[in-house]
């Protein structure tokens, strides 16, 4: 008898236990929510860094470039050419678009490994016109060897690579940027093999996977604004 009225006093002190705990995670709910709001609309200080920008392509919908300009981005680097043959759908409407807009311009070439470089650089210099007024191209490096449908050897990825990095900067006339992604960086060391400037990204806090210093920074990738309906991706550049 003595153990059923336990029980039963040990069920009637569950409803405020079970209260308890549901308070406790609608208050987590609440934080958590306020610190996402928060961190989509946040960009670095221009105190720190004077010079920002962002990043456009198709995936971006219809870009407002002008809107982008109005709320302080100084420059647009678009999505242009994509391996061998793929070429970004919304380039040249958005090139256009964004000098209207006085945006200073830099392209995107995604490197892949699992193409040859001369096939990737003439896709690039049919899409990428001369023109000295380009920022530095960036080659955005996150695919790795193991991702290609036939064998490549991986040293031959940076020898390929430097070859396209040879042909497109003879055509544009300056050396260009490696975007390199954390992935791409852990596997091949690249930040360490070729004297390039980098484009580094993590949402938030300062890259440093690199080991040295960076250039630009994606420091937010899911940047929510005014500019846009959609998120945005949203890029600093090193004083």
């Amino acid at each position: 008898m003595a153990r059923t009225r336990a029980g039963l006093r040990g069920r009637g002190r569950r409803p405020w236990l079970w209260r308890l705990l549901a308070a406790l995670l609608l208050v987590a709910l609440v934080a958590g929510g306020a610190g996402w709001w928060k961190f989509v609309h946040w960009t670095p200080s221009r105190e720190a860094y004077p010079v920002q920008g962002i990043i456009a392509g198709a995936q971006d919908g219809g870009t407002n470039f002008r809107a982008f300009r109005a709320i302080g981005a100084d420059f647009a680097y678009l999505e242009a050419s994509d391996g061998a043959s793929a070429r970004d759908a919304t380039f040249d409407r958005n090139f256009a678009a964004a000098r209207e807009a006085g945006l200073k311009i830099g392209v995107i070439h995604r490197f892949d490994p699992c193409a040859p470089a001369e096939r990737q650089s003439a896709n690039f210099v049919t899409i990428v016109p001369r023109d000295a007024r380009l920022l530095p191209p960036a080659v955005e490096l996150d695919r790795i060897a193991s991702d290609c449908p036939q064998r490549v050897v991986e040293a031959a990825v940076e020898s390929e690579l430097m070859t396209f990095l040879n042909q497109i900067e003879g055509h544009v006339g300056k050396p260009a940027l490696l975007k390199v992604s954390p992935r791409f960086e852990q596997h091949y060391h690249i930040s360490r093999m070729l004297e390039r400037n980098l484009w580094l990204e993590r949402d938030g806090l300062q890259p440093t996977y690199a080991g040295r210093p960076w250039t630009l920074w994606t420091a937010n990738s899911l940047l929510r604004t005014e500019a846009s309906e959609g998120p945005i991706r949203w890029v600093v550049v090193q004083p």
